[in-house]
C-alpha cells in the first residue's frame, strides 16, 4: 500500500500554530533544506505504526493484548502451597505427642510402635477352623507412628485435649471399661452371658474372612468382590465409603481383644488403624478437629471410625492414638446440631436416631478412653432423643416421633440402648415398655442392623427374656454362616437396606452380636453399676 505523502503545513495551519505561538516553518526551517533518506525512511516506519494502530481492527489488538498479559503472567513463578494440618499439643507440661503431618497418597508406613507401660493380658488363644479357608497372603503391615506436626497450635488446653500422664485411677478404669475382652476374663464372660464354643468358632472364621478381605492399603471396601475377584457374591454398593467400610472392618477384631500390639491379627489391625489415621482431615480451627466424613458415608462414616479409634486406644494406651481420637471427639462435638441436639449426613444438621446412635457410641467410647467430651454435648443427644421418643421414652422414631412403631423398630431399639447410655435406670418405666416391644418382636437374622442393637439391649436388660433372646439370636447366627467356598466365615442374610454395605457389613454386625458376651461389663451390675462400662 502506497502511504499518502503529508504536506508541511497539512497537519496543523499556520493560523493554528501563530494561536499556540509556535514557530512558523519559515522560522524552522531553511528554505533550502532537504530531507535526507535517512529522514524518509525514519518518517516512513512511524506512518506505518500509526496507520496500523487505526486501522488494525479491535479484536486484533486485544488478542496481542491478551497475549502479552499471558505471557508476563506465565514468566511468575509462585511458591508451591504447602499442606498444613493441625495439631493439638498438650499442655500438662510434660512431653506431647505431636501429630505429624501425612501423606493421604502413600498410608504405608514404616513405622515403630511404642511400648506399653505396663504389659496387657495374655492375648487371645489361637483361632481356629476345622475346615480350612483359601490361603490368602497379606501384604507386609505398616506400623503407627505419631504424626509429625506441621503446625503448634500453642493455645490449646487441656480443656481440648487431656494430659498423656494420665492418673492411675483413670487409667485402671480404662483398663476395666475392656478388661472383659481379654483373654483371662473371656472364657468367664462367655459362660455367664451364654455364649458357646460354636458362637466362638463363627466369630474366629468371621475373623479369617474379614483378614483376607482387608485391601492392600490396609481398608475395606464395602464392595468386597473387588479384593476377592468376585469369589464371594452380595457385594455393597457404598463403594465411596472406604472410612466407613474400614471401621466396620476393625471392629470385630477390636471386640475380640485384637489390637495392633497384641493379638493373631494385630498386622491387620495395625493396617486398618494406618489406614484411618492417614485419611482423617484436619483443621486450624479452633479447637482443632479431625473428620472421617465422606461423601459415600457421610456421618456414619465418621462415627464408626471415631469408635474404632478410641476403642483401640482405650485397649491399648497407645500415646500415638491420643490424638487423632480426641480430635474425631472434637469433630462430633462440632458437628452436632447447635438446636435439635442430633447428628445427620452433614455437620450441624438436624438429628436423625439411626446417625445419633453412632455418634453417641463414638462419644462414650471417648469418654471412656478419658478423653474430652463436654458434658453439653450428651446434654443436646438427650434433648434429641426426648424429642423423637414418645410413651414415656418407650418408642423413638427417625427424625421425629411416629406413632407406626412397627415400621420403626431399628430406631426404637437404637434409642433405648442410648437412653441406657445415658444413664437411664434399669428400672425405667419407659425402658421397660421399650424392652417388652422388642422381645415381642424377637431376633431376626434378616436385619442385622436391628439385630444388632437389640441383642444389646436385651443382653444389659439380662434375666429371663436375655436368655430366650438369646438362644435364639445366637443358634441362628451360626446356622446362617458360610462354611464352604471363600466366602467361608462370612454372613449375607438380606433384609433392609443390606444392599449398601452388603456382605462385609453384615458380617461385621453378625460378628459383633456373636461377641455380645464379653464385648464390655454390663452396664446394670449389683451394687456396683458404670455408666462408662458400656457396650458398643
Amino acid at each position: 500500500m502506497d502511504y499518502p505523502e503529508l504536506s508541511e503545513t497539512s497537519p496543523r495551519s499556520a493560523e493554528t500554530r501563530r494561536t499556540r505561538g509556535e514557530a512558523s516553518p519559515s522560522s524552522e526551517i531553511p528554505h533550502s533544506w532537504h530531507p535526507t533518506e535517512e529522514f524518509e525512511q525514519q518518517r516512513a516506519t512511524a506512518l506505518r505504526r500509526r496507520f496500523f494502530w487505526t486501522a488494525a481492527p479491535s479484536w486484533l489488538i486485544s488478542l496481542l493484548i491478551h497475549v502479552a498479559l499471558i505471557l508476563i503472567l506465565a514468566a511468575i513463578t509462585l511458591e508451591p502451597v504447602q499442606k498444613v494440618i493441625s495439631i493439638l499439643q498438650a499442655s500438662s507440661g510434660g512431653d506431647a505427642v505431636a501429630l505429624e503431618e501425612f501423606d493421604l497418597q502413600s498410608p504405608d508406613m514404616d513405622l515403630q510402635a511404642q511400648p506399653l507401660d505396663e504389659p496387657l493380658s495374655a492375648p487371645p488363644p489361637p483361632m481356629s477352623d476345622s475346615a480350612p479357608l483359601p490361603e490368602f497372603t497379606a501384604p507386609p503391615p505398616p506400623t503407627i507412628q505419631p504424626l509429625a506436626p506441621s503446625l503448634e497450635l500453642n493455645a490449646i488446653t487441656e480443656s481440648v485435649m487431656p494430659s498423656q500422664m494420665l492418673s492411675t485411677s483413670a487409667l485402671a478404669q480404662m483398663s476395666s471399661a475392656l478388661n472383659s475382652r481379654s483373654s483371662a476374663s473371656k472364657s468367664e464372660m462367655l459362660e455367664r452371658f451364654g455364649g458357646s464354643a460354636a458362637s466362638e468358632k463363627s466369630v474366629a472364621m468371621a475373623l479369617r474372612w474379614l483378614a483376607q478381605h482387608q485391601a492392600p492399603d490396609g481398608g475395606w471396601d464395602f464392595n468386597h468382590s473387588r479384593l476377592c475377584r468376585n469369589q464371594c457374591p452380595d457385594p455393597g454398593s457404598k463403594i465411596y465409603a472406604r472410612n466407613g467400610a474400614t471401621a466396620m472392618g476393625l471392629l470385630p477384631f477390636l471386640g475380640a481383644g485384637q489390637t495392633h500390639l497384641e493379638g493373631q491379627y494385630k498386622d491387620t489391625v495395625k493396617r486398618g488403624l494406618s489406614f484411618l489415621i492417614n485419611r482423617m482431615q484436619v483443621t486450624n480451627e479452633t479447637p482443632p478437629h479431625g473428620s472421617w466424613h465422606e461423601d459415600g458415608g457421610t456421618m456414619y462414616s465418621h462415627g464408626l471410625a471415631a469408635i474404632a479409634v478410641c476403642e483401640a486406644y482405650a485397649m491399648t494406651r497407645d500415646p500415638d492414638l491420643i490424638q487423632p481420637a480426641q480430635l474425631a471427639i472434637n469433630y462430633l462435638v462440632y458437628a452436632q446440631d447447635p438446636r435439635g441436639g442430633g447428628w445427620r449426613y452433614q455437620p450441624k444438621s438436624p438429628g436423625d436416631t439411626s446417625v445419633v446412635g453412632w455418634c453417641l457410641m463414638a462419644l462414650k467410647s471417648g469418654k471412656m478412653a478419658n478423653l474430652v467430651v463436654p458434658p453439653s454435648t450428651f446434654r443436646g443427644t438427650s434433648n434429641f432423643l426426648d424429642f423423637v421418643s414418645t410413651n414415656n421414652g418407650a418408642y423413638y422414631g427417625y427424625e421425629e416421633p411416629t406413632s407406626e412403631i412397627d415400621s420403626r423398630k431399628s430406631t426404637i431399639a437404637v434409642g433405648l440402648l442410648c437412653r441406657m447410655y445415658m444413664d437411664w435406670p434399669k428400672d425405667h418405666p419407659g425402658l421397660q415398655d421399650g424392652i417388652k416391644f422388642l422381645a415381642a418382636k424377637g431376633p431376626q437374622v434378616d436385619d442385622l442392623y436391628f439385630s444388632y442393637y437389640a441383642t444389646q439391649v436385651m443382653r444389659h436388660q439380662g434375666g429371663p427374656l436375655w436368655d430366650k433372646w438369646n438362644q435364639g439370636m445366637r443358634d441362628a447366627l451360626i446356622q446362617a454362616q458360610a462354611t464352604e467356598g471363600h466366602a467361608a466365615g462370612s454372613w449375607y442374610t438380606g433384609g433392609p437396606h443390606a444392599t449398601a454395605g452388603g456382605r462385609l457389613a453384615a458380617t461385621s454386625f453378625a460378628t459383633m452380636i456373636l461377641e455380645v458376651y464379653y464385648r464390655h461389663m454390663p452396664l446394670y451390675r449389683e451394687k456396683s453399676a458404670n455408666a462408662d462400662d458400656f457396650e458398643i
